[in-house]
């Protein structure tokens, strides 16, 4: 048991050892090195700049989104939803009049009004959502 290398006596010296070959390396690169802050060049605002810029985002500016407007929701039991023909009314959870929500691709944009122009539907928007509850949507 004497010979065992890793018996606890051995193993608190060896470790008391390596903690001050480790400070000794730490004074040493102290007393060698100090410490300076780093210098960085002044970023120049050139006429180049701005073009490149835009240039590298404009292909997102083609990205085709899907908006939806939804008018309102409803839950219905199977057996209810098999009873529905043409002609059929379902009660959504707005009333008329009320705001519609703005979707994204399937995020919440905003909300907005529904209106008629020329015979076709369309929503004018009444409230953009805050960036911050935009990020909050996005996960």
């Amino acid at each position: 048991m004497a010979d065992d290398p890793f018996d606890a006596a051995g193993t608190k010296a060896e470790t008391e050892g390596a903690g001050d070959d480790w400070a000794a390396a730490l004074s040493e690169q102290e007393g060698s090195v100090r410490a300076q802050a780093p210098a960085f060049a002044e970023l120049g605002t050139t006429a180049t700049t701005a073009p490149a810029g835009s240039q590298n985002l404009d292909f997102l500016l083609d990205i085709p989104l899907e908006v939806t407007v939804e008018l309102g929701r409803t839950s219905l039991i199977i057996n209810k939803m098999l009873q529905l023909t043409q002609g059929s009314v379902v009660e959504l959870d707005k009333a008329a009049g009320e705001s519609v929500e703005i979707f994204v691709n399937n995020k919440l944009l905003g909300k907005g009004e529904v209106i008629v122009v020329n015979e076709r539907f369309g929503v004018r928007i009444t409230e953009i959502i805050s960036q911050a509850d935009r990020v909050k949507n996005i996960a």
